[in-house]
């Protein structure tokens, strides 16, 4: 399936229906009197985060969403049907924002959770509402209210635990492809991954989710190279696991080229907890495996990790370390527990 995580659309909610002129018209009463109902109400748009998505493909291939309009009303006191509503299914993480691509509308970050872009029109009165003493048989109803009609744009933000960042052919397909089951494209050469991929590592019997995003280079916060877009999606991962291919010259300057990125990019993203690894050792002999690992931990500041995708060598390691980081970060956000014991007392 083909990802796509940015798309325009066009709603409108749906008008509501014209209230009806009507009078009763029976045998042996005289005076029968208004009986015009009201029109239906028009139907909502609504946005739902579902499930089973993780694209939004689906609005490639329709752009304009329009609800129902409330059926009109009918004599004998006939209220008119309601409009059908119209819902906009998403994927987990998606973001709602008006047709600047800035303002926010919301943010469906938990399966289930709906939010109403579009508020359908009431329905008209009837003439039986505008019966007074001294009018007896009104000739007048109301038309029903107008929709809302607007632009959005809906963006994707993948929704993992943990995001690999790096520079192109640092590895990061390939580790991903190694410790969780998605099948991301791997090749011997730059900017092989050209949209994020997810999957599912499993490390001492629990699991977390990993984002894969393609790899970054310097100027990539003005456009350069693929550009820094698809870093909304590490956005919301509580770690990030900086990969740095043994491969590279200047392992430290390669370091810093991400890293200058991430604080372009801002967001949050040069706060969040960092893992730096030496990717694709087993090029290397153990010489060279020394040499730049220290050069990469007095750039880095930290201790990096050996990593080899191909051989497994180190990959625990980094795994126990992800799901240490993310264990702690799931318990703070967790809501405390109630101890209800005494509260029969």
């Amino acid at each position: 399936m083909k990802f796509l995580d940015q798309a325009k659309v066009y709603i409108k909610s749906g008008d509501g229906g014209a209230g009806s002129v009507s009078f009763r018209r029976e045998k042996f009463i005289e005076f029968g009197g208004p009986d015009g109902g009201d029109g239906g109400r028009g139907g909502d748009v609504w946005a739902e985060a579902v499930d089973g998505l993780n694209t939004l493909i689906d609005y490639r291939y329709q752009q304009h969403f329009r609800a129902k309009t409330g059926v009109h009303g009918m004599g004998r006191n006939r209220t008119g049907a309601g409009g059908t509503d119209v819902v906009l299914k998403v994927p987990v993480g998606t973001q709602i924002f008006e047709e600047d691509n800035e303002t926010l509308i919301c943010d469906l970050t938990e399966i289930g959770q709906r939010f109403r872009l579009a508020k359908g029109g009431n329905g008209g009165f009837g003439n039986q509402h505008f019966k007074t003493s001294t009018n007896q048989a009104p000739r007048r109803a109301n038309p029903g209210l107008p929709g809302e009609e607007r632009t959005i744009w809906l963006r994707l933000k993948l929704i993992a635990d943990a995001g690999l960042v790096g520079l192109p052919n640092a590895g990061k397909s390939t580790f991903l492809a190694s410790v969780t089951a998605a099948k991301p494209k791997i090749a011997d050469y730059p900017f092989t991954t050209l949209h994020p991929n997810l999957g599912v590592a499993r490390v001492d019997a629990r699991e977390f989710v990993i984002a894969d995003i393609p790899g970054l280079i310097e100027g990539a916060h003005e456009g350069v190279g693929i550009g820094d877009r698809f870093l909304g999606h590490v956005e919301r991962t509580r770690v990030l696991l900086h990969l740095v291919s043994a491969r590279e010259e200047d392992v430290a300057e390669s370091y810093r080229v991400v890293r200058g990125e991430l604080e372009a990019y801002g967001e949050g993203l040069e706060e969040k907890i960092e893992l730096v690894a030496l990717s694709q050792i087993d090029l290397l002999d153990e010489d060279e495996r020394l040499e730049k690992l220290k050069t990469l931990a007095r750039a880095s500041g930290t201790r990096p990790f050996l990593v080899s995708a191909a051989t497994q060598e180190g990959v625990e390691a980094v795994l126990r370390e992800l799901m240490k980081v993310i264990g702690e970060a799931r318990e703070k956000e967790a809501p405390p527990v109630e101890d209800d014991r005494w509260s029969g007392i």
